[in-house]
């Protein structure tokens, strides 16, 4: 099972009403499986902060944090969802060699 696998395994914990995990390493110099940015939408997140949000993310992933190099997090409630449509473009790295 891949990282990215685990990763979206992991997170159906939180009941996602979307949920997707890319594996963004190929943009980054630190090699394979290093770097993933994750959407997820789902009702857990009403009335949260994004730094709860991003808690609850980094708990529910438990080990798993310590087993590669960055998360992007898009979190976000059905309803900003549905406003939005699409999480924002990932930056192309700056380094970290």
């Amino acid at each position: 099972m891949t990282m990215q696998q685990r990763i979206e395994q992991a997170l159906v914990a939180l009941d996602p009403a979307h949920l997707q995990v890319l594996d963004e390493s190929h943009m980054h110099s630190r090699g394979q499986e290093t770097h993933y940015k994750v959407v997820l939408v789902t009702d857990r997140f009403a009335g949260l902060s994004r730094v709860k949000r991003q808690q609850m993310v980094y708990a529910t992933l438990g080990e798993l944090m310590g087993q590669f190099h960055a998360l992007a997090q898009h979190t976000y409630t059905p309803e900003e969802w549905a406003q939005l449509g699409a999480a924002p473009a990932s930056p192309t790295c700056a380094g970290g060699h």
